[in-house]
């Protein structure tokens, strides 16, 4: 789960990460109100201010969705018109508000997890602000990486090696010390799969600041991160992945125009679905992955869900039958179609596995409604 810059931030914030003065505004409002003197918080706010879009996707900054202003009207006209933005079909409904940073020099620094070395690794790069996974296919000589021991942590030689390479000596280098240690603490503390800081910029007085930031929680583990937790629910995100998740069910969005859905079990399969239908043409509204050893009523709940995408034309259903046996499946598309006899979408069924004579037969009564495939290619 990718959490938006203002709850990275704010995680930063906790464990002592040096950020910039700022608030958060949920509306215009209270964008206002933050930016009077009188009742600004924090107090003593400067300008130039910077306004940042929050929402779940990148490229803000060529959509439009980050600005500057240099004085309070400026920064009330500004946030109104990022208020008014779509970005990636995302609305606009929060802005972080922040005093805008005077650096003199940009880094990146990450604690990611190394799956291959099942340990952490430190990524640092001496050029900030950069998309890092460019970066890393065009100069990958330019990022260092250093694993850590979960077992001891951040140790004095991890900072070290890193600062000498950036050139961070004295003070500075103390300071990236701690700025890496702090890190490292929220990126265990809250099960992180990534904890970035993109750019982590030396000011202009000489001191470091996370300008902005990147936090990725394991999905594995948010049952036992409450922060978290309040902060999913508390997100407008889409009512389809609510739905999915309180079925048990992976909802994805795809393309905003897309016509087509899929519904698989296994995160393997719904790639393969897709890059053939994208292959021939066509684009992909939703995905929904099942999961295993769906019984025939998970299977029902599951094609209704994807039945209530009103763009959708078609839908493609790819099932390797093993736990989840295929006459289980087709009982539910069945008993999913019999609620929704107005609903014209076009199905398209592939079963392969326990079972697939008998679900074959239940599927064979809804010809009019459902088309049967012998393999993917076909169903596409």
């Amino acid at each position: 789960m990718d959490l938006m810059e203002y709850k990275a931030k704010e995680l930063f914030g906790e464990y002592g990460i040096p950020l910039q003065k700022g608030f958060l505004a949920g509306k215009q409002e209270e964008l206002i109100r933050g930016l009077d003197p009188m009742e600004q918080v924090p107090a003593g706010m400067r300008y130039p201010v910077v306004l940042k879009a929050q929402v779940p996707v990148g490229g803000r900054g060529k959509a439009g969705g980050i600005r500057f202003a240099s004085d309070r009207e400026e920064a009330q006209k500004q946030g109104e018109a990022v208020f008014g933005m779509t970005i990636k079909g995302h609305p606009v409904k929060r802005i972080l508000v922040l005093e805008k940073a005077n650096f003199t020099r940009e880094m990146y620094l990450a604690v990611t997890l190394d799956r291959g070395g099942r340990c952490p690794e430190i990524l640092f790069c001496s050029e900030g602000g950069v998309d890092i996974e460019e970066t890393a296919r065009t100069k990958p000589e330019s990022i260092l990486r250093t694993p850590v021991d979960p077992r001891i942590g951040i140790r004095e030689y991890n900072a070290r090696y890193l600062s000498d390479k950036a050139g961070l000596t004295g003070e500075m280098g103390k300071e990236f010390k701690g700025v890496l240690s702090r890190l490292y603490e929220v990126f265990c503390a809250y099960d992180c799969m990534l904890a970035e800081i993109n750019p982590l910029v030396v000011t202009a007085e000489g001191h470091l600041l996370a300008a902005d930031g990147k936090i990725t929680v394991d999905d594995n583990a948010l049952k036992r991160q409450e922060a978290i937790l309040t902060y999913r629910d508390e997100q407008e995100e889409d009512p389809q992945i609510r739905k999915a998740r309180h079925y048990g069910f992976l909802y994805i969005p795809c393309e905003p125009d897309g016509t087509v859905a899929v519904m698989s079990n296994g995160s393997g399969m719904i790639m393969s679905c897709i890059d053939l239908i994208t292959k021939a043409g066509m684009q992909v509204g939703a995905a929904l992955d099942l999961g295993g050893g769906a019984t025939a009523d998970r299977i029902a709940q599951a094609v209704e869900l994807m039945l209530a995408e009103t763009r959708t034309q078609a839908l493609l259903i790819s099932i390797f039958g093993g736990i989840t046996r295929c006459d289980e499946v087709a009982a539910g598309i069945r008993k999913a179609l019999a609620k929704a006899p107005e609903r014209r979408t076009q199905l398209v069924v592939r079963i392969e596995g326990t079972r697939k004579e008998a679900g074959m037969e239940i599927l064979s009564s809804l010809a009019g409604r459902v088309r049967t495939a012998d393999s993917i290619l076909e169903g596409v």
